[in-house]
């Protein structure tokens, strides 16, 4: 991707002189956005992702742990980062740890050789029939294969801060036996296929920060009554219908971009950021990143299944069912894109993305950082001002594609940002030394 340094000036509104040392540490930070450095925290990021999602294999692999036969891409992902952070704090310091403070020796010890071998550690232990994707990254980050005695240290203290990570995460309520009972009331999700829908099983998981999945439960879809119900179905049935002639060809590019595999577009792009100057600070962000991902999820989800709201392509064809006088039914309509077999309020996708906008908000201490994402879906690349810049194209996006009424691409930003504030308001704090 293309340098974007010699734009941010122009991007952003400087203020104050106060505000101009910010954009500069901003711009030297971002100076080339969506690509980051070589860095064992950023290399991880792209083996656990495929690891998590693994694609273009002949056969799928046996599933035998719950992470393997019930994958949550961001929970697994958090696990393996936060105990590349813990394993990093432990040696440099500055930062309170997630969980973890380990016994092994730390002083001497190579901090990118103990962030490696927690995640290999982590990797092995939630997906043990999955070697294929990390044993080779893995090798030299066994015990005894380093390099030196720094190395070989921070290996020992690698491996025994992956271990204890693997214990706090373990029974984390994802192998419950409940299943997926639909409502069939007026309003209610109606499921695109027999069986559980996606993901029926994170309202029983057990999240990273938050005392539980409820705690920053949405509010509610507006009742299908209201006028915010009406306004919001008419949106979504006028510029989200099978064909898009209602969408410029931007639009459309827009709505296609953001339907890549969710697991694979957010590690994805949000490692464009783990390019800070440091293994430290990339650990940090990067754990903050994806604690505040996991629990948008699991929050988000447990708001999906707790409200079981139908998505446009039910609600649409019913709307002669559904009590508003405002409503038309259209026995024909069909989304512009396929929908997501899982309720539809909040929306997953801006859970994510206000999870995601609040963290780098208070990491540069300002939401507007430009950066560039990709897409394979589209094979483009979409350039953004500012994190909350983002987050507005996602919400239009779902109304786009068809797949979500306007409340719940909002309600879902909030929550998202509701997660990550608290994520980074309680934890991987800077460590404050008495003063004597």
């Amino acid at each position: 991707m293309k340098s974007i340094t010699r734009h941010l000036f122009r991007r952003i509104d400087f203020g104050d002189i106060g505000n101009l040392a910010l954009a500069i540490v901003v711009t030297s930070v971002l100076a080339s956005a969506g690509a980051a450095r070589a860095d064992v925290i950023a290399d991880f990021n792209a083996i656990g992702a495929r690891t998590a999602t693994p694609t273009g294999i002949p056969a799928p692999y046996p599933a035998v742990t719950d992470e393997e036969k019930r994958t949550v891409s961001w929970v697994d992902l958090a696990t393996m980062h936060l105990a590349m952070y813990d394993a990093v704090v432990a040696i440099d310091g500055k930062y309170t740890p997630y969980a973890v403070t380990p016994v092994s020796p730390a002083a001497g010890a190579n901090s990118s050789a103990a962030a490696g071998a927690a995640a290999c550690v982590v990797l092995q232990g939630l997906f043990p029939n999955r070697s294929p994707q990390y044993a080779a990254d893995c090798a030299p980050y066994q015990p005894g294969a380093g390099a030196d005695t720094a190395a070989n240290k921070g290996i020992t203290l690698g491996v025994e801060v992956g271990q204890k990570m693997l214990a706090e995460r373990s029974g984390d309520g994802r192998a419950t036996l409940e299943n997926y009972v639909p409502g069939g009331a007026v309003g209610d999700f109606v499921p695109a296929a027999p069986g559980n829908p996606v993901l029926h099983f994170g309202p029983y998981m057990r999240p990273f920060t938050l005392g539980s999945v409820q705690q920053f439960r949405a509010d509610g879809p507006p009742d299908l009554t209201s006028a915010t119900y009406a306004r919001d179905f008419d949106e979504v049935r006028k510029f989200g219908v099978a064909g898009g002639a209602a969408l410029t060809a931007d639009q459309q590019e827009a709505a296609r971009f953001h339907t890549d595999n969710p697991n694979l577009f957010w590690p994805r792009n949000t490692r464009g950021f783990m390019n800070q100057p440091s293994v430290l600070e990339n650990a940090r962000l990067a754990a903050m990143l994806q604690a505040s991902m996991a629990d948008a999820v699991l929050g988000c989800f447990d708001s999906k299944y707790y409200f079981d709201a139908w998505r446009p392509r039910s609600a649409i064809p019913a709307a002669g069912t559904d009590g508003n006088p405002a409503t038309t039914a259209d026995g024909a309509w069909a989304p512009f894109l396929a929908t997501p077999n899982h309720p539809e309020y909040p929306s997953g996708h801006t859970c994510l993305a206000g999870a995601v906008a609040e963290v780098l908000k208070s990491y540069y201490k300002t939401p507007k950082i430009a950066f560039t994402w990709s897409s394979p879906v589209t094979g483009t690349t979409r350039s953004y001002d500012s994190a909350y810049e983002m987050v507005r194209e996602i919400e239009d996006a779902r109304v786009w594609g068809g797949m979500h009424f306007r409340f719940a691409n909002e309600d879902g930003g909030t929550l998202g940002r509701r997660t990550a504030k608290w994520v980074v308001h309680n934890y991987f704090k800077p460590v404050h030394k008495n003063k004597k």
